[in-house]
């Protein structure tokens, strides 16, 4: 054994305890969203039945017990840390505890195994929750904004304008959001949460009769947006997954080993591995700033469009 092999050694933390919570008896695997059960065929048959149940338990649980879904989170990682999926919930129900570090290190591992950028609001506000807004900045100005979605374009524009007001500039906090998405006129689901975000800023400006009014737009779209699709409890009776095909009960016999897995990914987090994950550094190659458009006028709130 090379001496940079034994320092790695005796540097490699040692796994803490951790005892998987249990499962609810009505779980059923198709709680998982369609996209993640496709990951899971990357395990082996045992592995993929194990962590499917408790990524289903996380999203079940993150709302209303975000410590227990974190646990359910750590169980999956500890099988399946190979998949995109485990290492998005793991660091989603470690943003929601509070756990900025653990939240980031995840986030930032499955943007660089998946190459989805649609989670980089949340890298960001990490890095405002360790604070450090620079960073966060510097993260932001990185991305691509053309591979995001409308949603998640939204997201990052919030979360930057948060990382200026954590730098004492509420002039550039309000410029970060006033975005394309900034429509008075239309509601989208994004719509009521960049309308009072864009709200706070004003305040923060002292400019406290506009900001009344982008509340007031808040308002309207909610209630817009209510009428047409109900309310968010209702609405996601509604939801079609049209990007996956519903798949049948989990077919196992088509999995691949883990010597067929992305050379990029750590050897540390193969299937049932008893080591501790490590973390896995983005390339973060800072862009010039976003473009900042004009302000939109102000007037009374009227009804918006809904967005179909």
């Amino acid at each position: 054994m090379t001496p940079d092999e034994i320092l790695r050694m005796e540097l490699r933390p040692v796994r803490e305890r951790h005892d998987d919570p249990e499962i609810d008896a009505d779980l059923d695997w198709k709680e998982l969203h369609p996209h993640a059960r496709n990951e899971l065929k990357a395990l082996t048959p045992e592995n993929a039945e194990f962590v499917a149940l408790h990524l289903a338990m996380a999203a079940r649980l993150i709302e209303m017990d975000p410590e227990r879904a974190h646990q359910h989170a750590i169980s999956a990682s500890r099988r399946g840390g190979r998949i995109p999926a485990v290492r998005e919930t793991l660091g989603l129900t470690a943003y929601t505890i509070g756990d900025f570090a653990l939240a980031l290190r995840e986030l930032r591992t499955f943007r660089r195994i998946s190459g989805s950028v649609d989670q980089v609001a949340l890298e960001v506000d990490c890095e405002r929750g360790l604070e450090r807004p620079e960073r966060g900045l510097e993260l932001a100005r990185s991305i691509d904004r053309s591979k995001l979605s409308d949603v998640a374009a939204v997201n990052l524009a919030i979360a930057m304008s948060g990382a200026r007001l954590d730098q004492g500039n509420a002039a550039l906090a309000l410029a970060e959001l006033e975005i394309p998405h900034l429509k008075p006129d239309t509601a989208f689901a994004y719509s009521p949460t960049l309308f009072l975000a864009y709200a706070e800023v004003l305040d923060e400006l002292d400019r406290a009769r506009e900001a009344k009014q982008w509340r007031e737009r808040a308002d309207v779209a909610q209630s817009a947006l209510d009428e047409a699709f109900g309310t968010a409890e209702e609405a996601e009776e509604f939801e079609v997954v049209t990007e996956y095909d519903e798949p049948e009960a989990p077919d196992f016999s088509n999995f691949v080993t883990a010597d067929e897995l992305p050379e990029d990914v750590p050897d540390e987090l193969s299937n049932g591995s008893d080591t501790e994950l490590v973390e896995v550094e983005a390339d973060s190659d800072a862009d010039d700033e976003t473009e900042v458009l004009p302000d939109e006028p102000v007037g009374d709130a009227e009804a918006p469009k809904v967005a179909e």
